[in-house]
């Protein structure tokens, strides 16, 4: 920590609307009340009442007065809860929080105290690539720039990665020394290795997550039925999504019998499958939002010390070493993944030294201690005014 918060921790306001259950948001504020001589405070309105609902004002229902008026009570209410906050060193904007800058720009000028976003994923690039700004033109552009001044607003921005920063620089006309960089991970007091019983006699291929395009779920199915006649080898599927339902009438119309939808269940129901599960797969779209991230289930399948396969992009290759922490595939490719579940199938060995591995590496990179000790760096570094 820097001299003058030696002798008193650091304070930090964790601001916004920000979707309270959601992973990296939970992740984070974790991982800064794991370290020591810091103190949190938490600065929360609601304003979405679920992706459903995004969707739908993203698509033009945010001209409804009814929704505005939604909007002006949210934020009046995160005014009011400010003030009643305790003096803080550093402002940080949970996600998604690129419309909160606005108002948290003015509430820091006004405690003289400087802020960051933890900007995570392009609020216009999700809306994009699930086809919502082809709804309402009028509607893109106002979220194009809404974002762009969002994001010249604070004086720090969290990302991801490399090629998020690259993108948002790009897009934007953003200076790279504006970026601290804080992966993705997964909560350890949730995904943690857990025994197996009984133990299943099929090998279970899992997904967990939503149905996107990004996430590349045409090529999971694609091996399944390349695997079809493959003896003891069953896909598993927890969760929901757009693209669900279309997923299940292929398999219901070409009667793959190794693979079952389980659809949302009991947050024990889904680790005792993953616990099971003898590979867990990541994604395999060819989006540019999946090529800028490494999914949380990624993250959640190695903490649970479990062997995960995934679609190569230059991001994931650079992060974690194929073949040693992780088995990867060509996107798109329903031919390459089904190669490669059978090799790990074939293979036991070599897949519990690939679980171990990316165990290991989970552990001391991308766990909530690991990720906090980072990001209350960078936090500490902006409020001694070091950058």
């Amino acid at each position: 920590m820097g001299n003058q918060f030696e002798k008193r921790p650091l304070r930090i306001c964790y601001f916004g609307t920000y979707r309270a259950n959601y992973t990296r948001n939970q992740i984070l504020l974790k991982g800064l009340r794991a370290q020591e001589n810091v103190e949190v405070y938490e600065c929360h309105a609601t304003l979405w009442h679920s992706i459903d609902d995004r969707v739908k004002q993203a698509s033009g229902g945010w001209r409804s007065p009814k929704f505005i008026g939604r909007v002006l009570k949210t934020y009046w209410q995160l005014f009011r809860a400010h003030n009643h906050t305790p003096q803080y060193d550093v402002m940080l904007i949970g996600y998604p929080g690129q419309f909160d800058t606005y108002l948290a720009r003015l509430l820091t000028w006004w405690r003289r105290v400087p802020m960051a976003l933890d900007i995570l994923m392009s609020l216009h690039l999700v809306a994009e690539e699930r086809g919502l700004l082809d709804k309402s033109v009028f509607t893109g552009k106002l979220i194009f720039w809404l974002e762009k001044g969002g994001l010249k607003l604070p004086n720090l921005l969290i990302s991801e990665n490399c090629a998020y920063e690259n993108y948002y620089c790009q897009k934007y006309n953003l200076s790279p020394e504006r970026f601290s960089r804080i992966p993705h991970g997964a909560d350890d007091s949730v995904y943690h290795p857990r025994p197996i019983s009984p133990p299943d006699d099929e090998f279970r291929v899992t997904y967990h997550g939503m149905y996107l395009p990004s996430h590349g779920l045409d090529t999971v199915i694609g091996a399944a039925t390349q695997l079809q006649k493959e003896t003891g080898i069953h896909f598993h599927f927890y969760g929901e999504g757009p693209e669900k339902e279309r997923l299940e009438k292929f398999v219901r119309f070409h009667k793959l019998h190794n693979v079952t939808f389980h659809g949302f269940v009991s947050r024990d129901e889904l680790l005792d499958g993953l616990a099971r599960s003898h590979v867990c797969l990541g994604v395999f779209g060819e989006t540019l939002q999946s090529h800028y991230t490494i999914q949380n289930k990624i993250w959640e399948g190695l903490a649970m010390g479990r062997p995960v396969i995934s679609g190569k992009s230059e991001l994931v290759q650079k992060t974690l070493k194929d073949g040693e922490q992780i088995y990867l595939v060509s996107r798109g490719n329903p031919q390459s993944l089904a190669n490669g579940i059978l090799t790990l199938k074939q293979q036991p060995e070599f897949r519990e030294k690939l679980a171990q591995q990316g165990y290991d590496y989970y552990c001391q990179h991308n766990s909530p201690q690991a990720l906090g000790k980072t990001l209350i760096e960078a936090l500490n570094n902006l409020a001694s005014g070091e950058l």
